[in-house]
């Protein structure tokens, strides 16, 4: 396990049985009108994200679509997970060193918010530049942040979270969440037959709910594109290219959901999208050395199949 113990990094930290490392999550907030204790301003933050990730990418995502690349500045981490040192910044195309504070890895960033930090090293981070300080390192506020606290320098026309729709934007964030962004690595990450057995059910329970629903809409929320559209397209995105083999979630193909499949393409194919989904890093980062992945003893419960192309596999 790659890890910050009291701002000491392992790369090969071994808990003891039963033991839980703390998940060290930085929860503050950036406001429009500074009541936080942070204020949206331009040039004042910094985002340290991977194309690979999709937590990250929502971020991503949400800066592009919101115009935000002008005010809030970002530096693009490596896919590769092999290296001892985790996250780092590195050589791939379309990465960029540390702009703002010169580190070559990214627990280098926690330890300098927190000399003692303790947990896990993980994507998005939000910098804030003034008090030389990690302001947030959960996905789902930072979006939340990008998409409602920083209007003051974008066009404010694009509501990713109408407040008539919020009450069910969280309902369906709460279930993709549990069900389908969280749920690809407890497949991935099932250190039994069991768990692997309960955990594609649930997902591919959850895909087909969503393709029912899909069957007579183009988005999750309404008639329109909202953040809850960005936080299950990141995950379909990489589900062909990377969960499907990579994580064992192999019953089924994104493709073998016709819905689901168009609502993934109608999102790719919208203004400044494609540009964000780089499938080198996330074929990399998924294919590299990610550990806790696939138990070999698991044996995978697909792929379902109608015809004869896995003939060597199966009897039609």
């Amino acid at each position: 396990m790659k890890v910050l113990m009291n701002g000491i990094w392992h790369s090969g930290f071994q808990p003891l049985e039963g033991e839980r490392i703390p998940a060290g999550s930085f929860r503050d907030f950036i406001s429009a009108d500074g009541s936080s204790g942070f204020k949206a301003e331009r040039d004042r933050y910094h985002l340290y994200v991977s194309y690979a990730c999709p937590f990250a990418h929502r971020t991503i995502l949400a800066c592009k679509l919101k115009g935000l690349e002008n005010v809030i500045s970002m530096s693009v981490l490596s896919p590769d997970w092999g290296s001892s040192n985790g996250w780092v910044f590195g050589n791939w195309k379309d990465t960029t060193p540390d702009i703002i504070n010169g580190f070559d890895y990214l627990h280098q960033v926690y330890t300098q918010a927190k000399p003692n930090f303790t947990g896990r090293v993980t994507v998005p981070v939000l910098w804030d530049q003034k008090t030389a300080t990690i302001v947030n390192n959960e996905s789902a506020d930072i979006l939340r942040m990008l998409v409602t606290e920083f209007d003051a320098f974008n066009d404010a026309s694009l509501d990713l979270y109408p407040q008539e729709l919020r009450a069910e934007i969280e309902q369906i964030n709460a279930f993709v969440s549990e069900r389908i962004n969280i749920s690809v690595y407890k497949v991935g990450f099932a250190s039994s037959q069991a768990d692997y057995d309960g955990a594609i059910d649930l997902l591919f329970d959850a895909l087909d709910t969503l393709e029912a629903q899909l069957s007579d809409k183009q988005y999750l929320v309404g008639d329109r594109f909202t953040q809850a559209d960005i936080r299950l397209f990141v995950t379909l995105v990489r589900f062909d290219v990377a969960y499907y083999g990579a994580l064992n979630c192999n019953l089924r193909h994104l493709t073998d959901y016709p819905n689901l499949w168009n609502y993934t393409y109608r999102i790719y194919y919208l203004p400044e999208v494609a540009e964000t989904v780089k499938f080198d890093h996330i074929k990399r980062h998924y294919f590299d050395t990610y550990e806790g992945v696939i138990n070999r003893r698991i044996i995978p419960k697909g792929p379902i199949t109608a015809d004869c192309r896995y003939i060597e596999y199966t009897k039609c």
